[in-house]
Protein backbone atom coordinates (compact mmCIF):
# COMPACT_ATOMS: atom_id res chain seq x y z
CA UNK A 1 0.00 0.00 0.00
CA UNK A 2 2.83 2.33 0.94
CA UNK A 3 4.67 1.42 -2.28
CA UNK A 4 1.56 2.28 -4.31
CA UNK A 5 1.22 5.62 -2.51
CA UNK A 6 4.85 6.45 -3.24
CA UNK A 7 4.37 5.58 -6.93
CA UNK A 8 1.31 7.88 -7.14
CA UNK A 9 3.34 10.72 -5.63
CA UNK A 10 6.10 10.16 -8.22
CA UNK A 11 3.55 10.20 -11.08
CA UNK A 12 1.94 13.35 -9.65
CA UNK A 13 5.32 15.09 -9.41
CA UNK A 14 6.15 14.03 -12.96
CA UNK A 15 2.88 15.42 -14.33
CA UNK A 16 3.41 18.66 -12.39
CA UNK A 17 6.92 19.01 -13.84
CA UNK A 18 5.61 18.33 -17.37
CA UNK A 19 2.90 20.99 -17.02
CA UNK A 20 5.46 23.46 -15.65
CA UNK A 21 7.76 22.69 -18.60
CA UNK A 22 4.91 23.30 -21.07
CA UNK A 23 4.21 26.70 -19.49
CA UNK A 24 7.87 27.71 -19.56
CA UNK A 25 8.28 26.46 -23.14
CA UNK A 26 5.56 28.87 -24.30
CA UNK A 27 7.58 31.80 -22.90
CA UNK A 28 10.79 30.43 -24.44
CA UNK A 29 9.14 30.06 -27.86
CA UNK A 30 7.84 33.65 -27.81
CA UNK A 31 11.23 35.08 -26.87
CA UNK A 32 12.91 32.74 -29.37
CA UNK A 33 10.71 34.02 -32.21
CA UNK A 34 11.34 37.64 -31.21
CA UNK A 35 15.11 36.98 -31.00
CA UNK A 36 15.16 35.37 -34.46
CA UNK A 37 13.19 38.19 -36.10
CA UNK A 38 15.24 40.88 -34.33
CA UNK A 39 18.56 39.18 -35.24
CA UNK A 40 17.67 39.05 -38.95
CA UNK A 41 16.77 42.75 -39.02
CA UNK A 42 19.38 44.01 -36.55
CA UNK A 43 22.07 44.82 -39.14
CA UNK A 44 19.97 47.38 -41.01
CA UNK A 45 18.26 48.52 -37.80
CA UNK A 46 21.63 49.55 -36.31
CA UNK A 47 23.46 50.91 -39.36
CA UNK A 48 21.04 52.06 -42.06
CA UNK A 49 17.62 52.51 -40.43
CA UNK A 50 16.01 55.95 -40.85
CA UNK A 51 12.99 56.09 -38.49
CA UNK A 52 11.67 59.31 -40.02
CA UNK A 53 11.59 57.91 -43.54
CA UNK A 54 10.41 54.50 -42.39
CA UNK A 55 7.36 55.70 -40.45
CA UNK A 56 6.36 58.90 -42.32
CA UNK A 57 7.05 58.15 -46.00
CA UNK A 58 4.55 56.45 -48.30
CA UNK A 59 7.27 55.58 -50.84
CA UNK A 60 8.07 51.87 -50.82
CA UNK A 61 10.68 51.23 -53.54
CA UNK A 62 12.99 48.52 -52.12
CA UNK A 63 14.37 47.47 -55.53
CA UNK A 64 14.86 50.88 -57.14
CA UNK A 65 18.11 51.16 -59.13
CA UNK A 66 18.55 54.90 -58.49
CA UNK A 67 17.02 55.65 -55.08
CA UNK A 68 15.92 52.92 -52.70
CA UNK A 69 13.19 54.04 -50.28
CA UNK A 70 11.67 52.15 -47.37
CA UNK A 71 8.57 54.03 -46.24
CA UNK A 72 5.84 51.93 -44.60
CA UNK A 73 3.23 54.60 -43.80
CA UNK A 74 0.99 53.42 -46.66
CA UNK A 75 1.41 49.80 -45.54
CA UNK A 76 0.45 50.72 -41.96
CA UNK A 77 -2.55 52.70 -43.25
CA UNK A 78 -3.60 49.75 -45.43
CA UNK A 79 -3.37 47.35 -42.49
CA UNK A 80 -5.29 49.73 -40.21
CA UNK A 81 -7.98 50.41 -42.83
CA UNK A 82 -8.69 46.76 -43.61
CA UNK A 83 -8.61 45.78 -39.92
CA UNK A 84 -10.92 48.64 -38.87
CA UNK A 85 -13.50 47.76 -41.55
CA UNK A 86 -13.28 44.07 -40.65
CA UNK A 87 -13.92 44.83 -36.97
CA UNK A 88 -16.78 47.22 -37.81
CA UNK A 89 -18.47 44.26 -39.54
CA UNK A 90 -17.31 41.38 -37.33
CA UNK A 91 -17.88 42.78 -33.83
CA UNK A 92 -21.67 43.41 -34.09
CA UNK A 93 -22.23 40.13 -35.93
CA UNK A 94 -19.92 38.17 -33.65
CA UNK A 95 -21.28 39.50 -30.35
CA UNK A 96 -24.87 39.29 -31.63
CA UNK A 97 -24.37 35.69 -32.71
CA UNK A 98 -22.78 34.83 -29.35
CA UNK A 99 -25.79 36.31 -27.51
CA UNK A 100 -28.24 34.48 -29.79
CA UNK A 101 -26.49 31.12 -29.38
CA UNK A 102 -26.04 31.53 -25.63
CA UNK A 103 -29.43 32.91 -24.63
CA UNK A 104 -32.07 32.50 -27.35
CA UNK A 105 -31.28 29.21 -29.11
CA UNK A 106 -32.82 25.82 -28.55
CA UNK A 107 -30.45 22.95 -27.82
CA UNK A 108 -30.58 21.46 -31.32
CA UNK A 109 -30.17 24.80 -33.08
CA UNK A 110 -27.32 25.71 -30.73
CA UNK A 111 -25.39 22.53 -31.54
CA UNK A 112 -25.98 23.01 -35.27
CA UNK A 113 -24.81 26.63 -35.20
CA UNK A 114 -21.72 25.77 -33.17
CA UNK A 115 -20.75 23.10 -35.70
CA UNK A 116 -21.23 25.59 -38.56
CA UNK A 117 -19.06 28.17 -36.76
CA UNK A 118 -16.34 25.61 -36.13
CA UNK A 119 -16.39 24.65 -39.81
CA UNK A 120 -16.15 28.34 -40.71
CA UNK A 121 -13.08 28.69 -38.47
CA UNK A 122 -11.47 25.64 -40.06
CA UNK A 123 -11.47 27.04 -43.61
CA UNK A 124 -7.83 27.76 -44.63
CA UNK A 125 -6.92 31.39 -45.23
CA UNK A 126 -5.87 30.68 -48.81
CA UNK A 127 -9.42 29.47 -49.53
CA UNK A 128 -10.74 32.77 -48.16
CA UNK A 129 -8.29 34.46 -50.51
CA UNK A 130 -9.75 32.54 -53.47
CA UNK A 131 -13.25 33.60 -52.39
CA UNK A 132 -12.10 37.23 -52.28
CA UNK A 133 -10.46 36.90 -55.69
CA UNK A 134 -13.11 34.97 -57.61
CA UNK A 135 -16.41 35.74 -55.82
CA UNK A 136 -16.12 39.07 -54.01
CA UNK A 137 -14.07 40.77 -56.74
CA UNK A 138 -16.69 40.58 -59.55
CA UNK A 139 -19.52 41.06 -57.04
CA UNK A 140 -18.09 44.38 -55.80
CA UNK A 141 -17.43 45.53 -59.37
CA UNK A 142 -21.04 44.75 -60.33
CA UNK A 143 -22.71 46.21 -57.23
CA UNK A 144 -20.62 49.37 -56.75
CA UNK A 145 -19.30 50.00 -60.25
CA UNK A 146 -15.72 49.91 -58.97
CA UNK A 147 -12.99 49.49 -61.62
CA UNK A 148 -11.49 46.67 -59.54
CA UNK A 149 -12.98 44.68 -56.70
CA UNK A 150 -9.69 43.91 -54.96
CA UNK A 151 -9.80 46.68 -52.40
CA UNK A 152 -10.34 47.60 -48.74
CA UNK A 153 -14.00 46.50 -48.86
CA UNK A 154 -13.09 43.09 -50.21
CA UNK A 155 -10.32 42.56 -47.68
CA UNK A 156 -12.46 43.88 -44.81
CA UNK A 157 -15.36 41.54 -45.59
CA UNK A 158 -13.06 38.52 -45.92
CA UNK A 159 -11.24 39.34 -42.67
CA UNK A 160 -14.58 39.88 -40.92
CA UNK A 161 -15.73 36.42 -41.99
CA UNK A 162 -12.46 34.99 -40.68
CA UNK A 163 -12.70 36.85 -37.35
CA UNK A 164 -16.38 36.17 -36.60
CA UNK A 165 -15.87 32.50 -35.55
CA UNK A 166 -13.26 33.53 -32.96
CA UNK A 167 -15.46 36.31 -31.56
CA UNK A 168 -18.53 34.05 -31.46
CA UNK A 169 -16.74 31.11 -29.79
CA UNK A 170 -15.03 33.13 -27.06
CA UNK A 171 -18.00 35.48 -26.61
CA UNK A 172 -20.38 32.55 -26.17
CA UNK A 173 -18.03 30.98 -23.61
CA UNK A 174 -17.89 34.31 -21.72
CA UNK A 175 -21.70 34.58 -21.61
CA UNK A 176 -22.03 30.92 -20.63
CA UNK A 177 -19.61 31.53 -17.73
CA UNK A 178 -21.97 34.05 -16.13
CA UNK A 179 -23.52 32.27 -13.11
CA UNK A 180 -27.12 31.12 -13.55
CA UNK A 181 -27.98 32.89 -10.30
CA UNK A 182 -27.61 36.20 -12.20
CA UNK A 183 -30.21 35.06 -14.74
CA UNK A 184 -32.53 33.72 -12.05
CA UNK A 185 -32.28 36.95 -10.05
CA UNK A 186 -33.04 39.05 -13.12
CA UNK A 187 -36.01 36.94 -14.15
CA UNK A 188 -37.29 37.00 -10.57
CA UNK A 189 -37.36 40.80 -10.79
CA UNK A 190 -39.56 40.55 -13.87
CA UNK A 191 -37.11 41.78 -16.54
CA UNK A 192 -37.54 40.74 -20.17
CA UNK A 193 -34.95 38.56 -21.97
CA UNK A 194 -33.50 41.58 -23.76
CA UNK A 195 -33.30 43.56 -20.50
CA UNK A 196 -31.58 40.57 -18.90
CA UNK A 197 -29.01 40.51 -21.70
CA UNK A 198 -28.49 44.28 -21.75
CA UNK A 199 -28.53 44.98 -18.01
CA UNK A 200 -27.08 41.80 -16.52
CA UNK A 201 -25.27 39.45 -18.89
CA UNK A 202 -23.31 41.93 -21.02
CA UNK A 203 -21.88 43.84 -18.00
CA UNK A 204 -21.05 40.57 -16.22
CA UNK A 205 -19.29 39.09 -19.28
CA UNK A 206 -17.58 42.26 -20.53
CA UNK A 207 -14.06 40.98 -19.76
CA UNK A 208 -14.53 37.89 -21.88
CA UNK A 209 -16.30 39.82 -24.64
CA UNK A 210 -13.45 42.34 -24.74
CA UNK A 211 -10.94 39.51 -25.00
CA UNK A 212 -12.99 38.02 -27.85
CA UNK A 213 -12.93 41.32 -29.77
CA UNK A 214 -9.19 41.83 -29.25
CA UNK A 215 -8.41 38.29 -30.39
CA UNK A 216 -10.47 39.08 -33.47
CA UNK A 217 -8.33 42.21 -34.00
CA UNK A 218 -5.19 40.09 -33.65
CA UNK A 219 -6.56 37.64 -36.21
CA UNK A 220 -7.23 40.44 -38.67
CA UNK A 221 -3.88 42.21 -38.18
CA UNK A 222 -1.87 39.01 -38.56
CA UNK A 223 -3.70 37.52 -41.54
CA UNK A 224 -1.56 37.22 -44.67
CA UNK A 225 -2.78 35.06 -47.55
CA UNK A 226 -6.34 36.35 -47.67
CA UNK A 227 -5.33 40.03 -47.71
CA UNK A 228 -2.55 39.28 -50.19
CA UNK A 229 -5.15 37.96 -52.65
CA UNK A 230 -8.08 40.28 -51.87
CA UNK A 231 -6.76 43.82 -51.38
CA UNK A 232 -5.14 44.62 -54.72
CA UNK A 233 -1.57 45.07 -53.50
CA UNK A 234 -1.33 48.83 -54.21
CA UNK A 235 1.05 50.85 -52.01
CA UNK A 236 -1.01 53.93 -51.17
CA UNK A 237 -2.99 55.45 -48.32
CA UNK A 238 -6.67 54.56 -48.88
CA UNK A 239 -9.20 57.39 -49.07
CA UNK A 240 -12.24 55.15 -49.53
CA UNK A 241 -13.18 51.50 -49.15
CA UNK A 242 -12.93 51.11 -52.92
CA UNK A 243 -9.19 51.81 -52.94
CA UNK A 244 -6.70 48.99 -53.37
CA UNK A 245 -4.14 48.72 -50.58
CA UNK A 246 -1.26 46.61 -49.39
CA UNK A 247 -0.83 45.42 -45.80
CA UNK A 248 2.32 44.81 -43.75
CA UNK A 249 1.85 41.04 -43.69
CA UNK A 250 1.16 40.85 -47.43
CA UNK A 251 4.34 42.82 -48.13
CA UNK A 252 6.46 40.32 -46.18
CA UNK A 253 4.79 37.34 -47.86
CA UNK A 254 5.11 38.81 -51.36
CA UNK A 255 8.71 40.05 -51.17
CA UNK A 256 10.64 37.89 -48.71
CA UNK A 257 11.11 35.06 -51.20
CA UNK A 258 12.62 37.41 -53.79
CA UNK A 259 14.85 39.50 -51.50
CA UNK A 260 18.52 38.37 -51.40
CA UNK A 261 19.34 36.95 -47.98
CA UNK A 262 20.93 39.51 -45.60
CA UNK A 263 20.44 42.37 -48.08
CA UNK A 264 18.96 45.66 -46.88
CA UNK A 265 15.62 44.73 -48.45
CA UNK A 266 15.64 41.37 -46.64
CA UNK A 267 16.45 42.99 -43.30
CA UNK A 268 13.82 45.72 -43.70
CA UNK A 269 11.18 43.02 -44.19
CA UNK A 270 12.22 41.58 -40.83
CA UNK A 271 11.96 45.08 -39.31
CA UNK A 272 8.36 45.09 -40.56
CA UNK A 273 8.01 41.77 -38.74
CA UNK A 274 9.28 43.45 -35.56
CA UNK A 275 6.72 46.23 -36.11
CA UNK A 276 3.93 43.66 -36.41
CA UNK A 277 5.20 41.94 -33.29
CA UNK A 278 5.08 45.27 -31.39
CA UNK A 279 1.57 46.06 -32.68
CA UNK A 280 0.36 42.67 -31.42
CA UNK A 281 2.12 43.25 -28.10
CA UNK A 282 0.48 46.67 -27.68
CA UNK A 283 -2.96 45.20 -28.48
CA UNK A 284 -2.51 42.43 -25.91
CA UNK A 285 -1.07 44.83 -23.31
CA UNK A 286 -3.97 47.23 -23.83
CA UNK A 287 -6.43 44.38 -23.39
CA UNK A 288 -4.71 43.29 -20.20
CA UNK A 289 -4.70 46.82 -18.77
CA UNK A 290 -8.35 47.36 -19.69
CA UNK A 291 -9.40 44.05 -18.14
CA UNK A 292 -7.39 44.78 -14.97
CA UNK A 293 -8.98 48.22 -14.78
CA UNK A 294 -12.44 46.73 -15.12
CA UNK A 295 -11.69 44.17 -12.43
CA UNK A 296 -10.43 46.81 -10.00
CA UNK A 297 -13.59 48.93 -10.22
Amino acid sequence: MQHRRRWELVVEKGIEALIRLCGISAIVFVFGIFFFVFREGAGFLVHGFNPREFFTSVEWYPTSQSHVRYGVLALIAGTAGVTALAMAIAVPFGIGSAIFISEFCGVRAKETLKIVIELLAAIPSVVWGFIGLTVMNPLIMRLFGAPIGLNVLNGGVILALMSVPIIVSIGEDALKAVPDSYREAGLALGVTRWQLVHRVLLPAAKNGLLAAVLLGVGRAVGETMAVLMATGHAVKIPTSVMDSVRTLTATIAAELGEAPVHSDHYQVLFIIGILLFMITFVVNLTADLVVRGIRNR
